[in-house]
């Protein structure tokens, strides 16, 4: 074997198959040479075809487009139509024992939706009929482009809870009440164009920077002031806060104890403590979801009966008054595009629209994953962002899929997303009928709904696990939850995330360095502080770097390889052990390079050669093997610089070194 057949020569050693017997494994006899496999250059693409399988990869990762190849036009028509309107891919197929399951999860969900519907918008500060019309027209929609068969549509508590903190900032309802309707009816429009162009644009990674951590820490944290904030209906408080940090919310709690009505107090807490009864039975007995499911409603019509009855005793309890009766009413009049406060709608659109759509797929996806179907991520994004557009011109606020909503739908036995059909029609009759019956509804029973809803928000055990498993999770987590309790919403939010990105940041810009050790009578090298079994090659410095080569990370990749040179020299003249002649970088986990990282190799090389050290490069990946050709830095390695494995690399120097005088 010549000493260069390790050099990159041409294409064609691309179609080499390797095949490596058994006995590689094993010392060979001293008489047998074993091939050194040549490094290869990857197939030879132009840079259109580069940036299409780039743009393909990023936007496409799922080829939506395979079912259309060898197709009919009128097929094409079809499958188009699908795609578009998932409720053509299975209203075909739909029967009549669909519809008897659908009519069943329906109506069961609606007799959730209406008391949460009312609570929801009083806790975005917002008329409680608001959160009915947001039951009715949304559904319909998310019916015909949704792709979930058990996403139980209607307004959601975090949403609610940020779109009422960021405009109550700066609008008050009760001073400017049509203002504020303007501004919430605009941030639930640009809270759909946001969602679907993210959809239509294929971007739903956009929404993958809100982590797990920080999602559990936002989550608990929103549930915490959502929780105290209903401390002004539980005690009968008429002048409250509208701040949502902790220290505000309980000093005004404290200071109005003048307010508190031992009435309101008694009876609101007898219903709370019902309903967190009837939520642990189902969560303890997931058959009789049907208790948890009915308790709102059936808690909603015993207390307005109960307090009809006590009108005369109980004046002071407070009542959700008259609700206007009829559907919903056009708003697209009320759409607010000029002003000073455009720049608020904006922001708390796109701030409710990211955390809405990442709690409707992400609740999508959990309950298709228990059914074994997918959701397209993409379909949803643009159901979701159509139907608040939609809804934002019918008197409609922020609306996505609810996890409580959509475990009971899938509980209730719904098969497709008829039952969305169903509850709208539910809450139609509702708002043309029933309106009237609503007057004497106590505000303190929809803090306790609204308190029974959010408890399960708070999720310590995930907490303890990203304390367990990653401490940076841990701190994104803690973060958020804080941030929100004693910043605010937006900016708890805003510091969760920016932690997070930090994570990211600190795994780019100090990847992972390591020494590597052979196992003794094998080919297999691996880091000596994990293997015992693995031991240092006389002579060698064997390093892997674990992440792509970057200009964020190239000068301290180039620090941190010379000191690791350092201190193997000072270990070598410490034990007097062989002296160093060559270091090895295994590039097996470099999945990219670019120029600056292409300099510091061959930085790297220059310094090392003035130490007399050799340089030697293992098992470039095809990216970064195609850049290094590409910018002559190969050449400047000449013969026995680089190897297709570090044990290759290993055999042939020592090889070398023995035939030298």
């Amino acid at each position: 074997m010549g000493i260069g057949s390790n050099r990159v020569e041409n294409f064609e050693c691309r179609e080499t198959v390797l095949t490596i017997p058994a006995e590689a494994m094993l010392p060979p006899p001293p008489q047998q040479e074993e091939e050194i496999h040549k490094v290869c250059l990857p197939p030879k693409q132009t840079t259109c075809q580069k940036l299409k399988h780039k743009l393909s990869e990023v936007f496409f990762p799922d080829d939506p487009f395979y079912k259309f190849q060898n197709q009919s036009w009128l097929r094409k028509v079809i499958l188009g139509l699908q795609s578009l309107f998932p409720v053509f891919e299975w209203g075909p197929g739909y029967t009549l024992a669909l519809f008897k399951s659908d009519i069943v999860s329906g109506l069961t969900i609606a007799s959730l939706a209406i008391p949460q519907g009312i609570s929801y918008a009083k806790l975005a500060n917002l008329p409680p009929i608001i959160g009915l019309y947001s039951s009715f027209v949304p559904p319909l929609i998310y019916s015909i482009l949704g792709s979930s068969r058990h996403l139980a549509v209607g307004p959601v508590s975090i949403a609610s809870l940020v779109m009422g903190s960021m405009i109550t900032e700066a609008v008050s309802y009760n001073e400017q009440p049509t203002l504020y309707l303007k501004l919430a009816f605009t941030a639930t429009f640009f809270a759909g164009v946001f969602q679907a162009s993210l959809g239509l644009l294929r971007l739903g990674f956009v929404i993958d920077f809100l982590s797990k951590a920080t999602l559990v820490g936002f989550m608990a944290g929103a549930a915490v002031i959502v929780s105290l904030q209903q401390l002004k209906g539980l005690l009968g408080i008429s002048h409250f806060t509208s701040k949502m940090q902790l220290i505000p919310v309980m000093s005004s709690v404290f200071h109005r104890k003048d307010e508190w009505s031992w009435q309101t107090i008694v009876l609101g807490f007898i219903f709370l403590l019902i309903l967190l009864g009837t939520r642990h039975i189902s969560i303890k007995k997931p058959k009789l979801f049907w208790i948890s499911a009915a308790a709102p409603l059936t808690s909603v019509i015993l207390s307005t009966l109960l307090v009809f009855l006590l009108r005369e005793k109980a004046p002071g309890i407070s009542v959700i008054g008259h609700l206007p009766k009829g559907i919903n009413p056009p708003s697209l009049n009320m759409l607010y595009f000029t002003g000073p406060q455009l720049a608020l709608a904006i922001k708390t659109g796109i701030i409710t629209g990211i955390l809405s759509l990442t709690e409707g797929i992400a609740v999508g996806r959990t309950f298709a994953g228990l059914k074994n179907y997918q959701v397209d991520g993409n379909k949803e994004m643009m159901a979701i962002g159509f139907m608040n557009m939609a809804g934002s011109c019918s008197s409609c606020y922020v609306t996505t899929g609810s996890f409580s909503r959509s475990a009971v739908n899938y509980n209730a036995g719904a098969q497709t997303a008829i039952s969305n059909v169903v509850m709208s029609a539910a809450v139609l009759i509702t708002l043309l009928f029933l309106m009237p019956l609503f007057h004497y509804t106590p505000n303190f029973i929809l803090a306790a709904i609204i308190i029974t809803a959010v408890i399960g928000l708070i999720d310590y055990q995930a907490a303890c696990r990203l304390w367990k498993v990653d401490k940076l999770d841990f701190v994104a987590c803690v973060c958020s939850f804080f941030g929100i309790l004693f910043i605010s919403v937006p900016m708890g939010l805003a510091i969760a995330v920016g932690v997070s990105v930090f994570k990211i940041l600190l795994h780019v810009t100090r990847p992972n360095t390591i020494v590597l050790g052979n196992i003794s009578g094998t080919q297999i090298f691996q880091n000596l502080d994990r293997y015992r079994d693995a031991s240092r090659v006389p002579s060698f410095l064997i390093l892997a770097i674990e992440s792509p080569i970057y200009f964020a990370n190239s000068t301290y990749l180039q620090e941190r390889i010379l000191r690791w040179v350092r201190e193997e020299e000072e270990r070598v003249k410490a034990t007097n052990d062989s002296p160093l002649k060559c270091v090895i970088l295994d590039m097996t986990a470099v999945t990219s390079i670019d120029t600056s990282g292409i300099e510091t190799i061959c930085e790297l090389r220059k310094m090392l050669m003035q130490k007399s050290l050799q340089f030697v490069l293992a098992n470039p990946g095809g990216n970064t093997m195609e850049k290094l050709h590409k910018s002559d830095a190969l050449e400047r390695f000449e013969f026995n610089g680089l190897y297709l494995s570090v044990g290759e690399a290993v055999k042939d120097i020592s090889s070398l070194w023995k035939r030298l005088p």
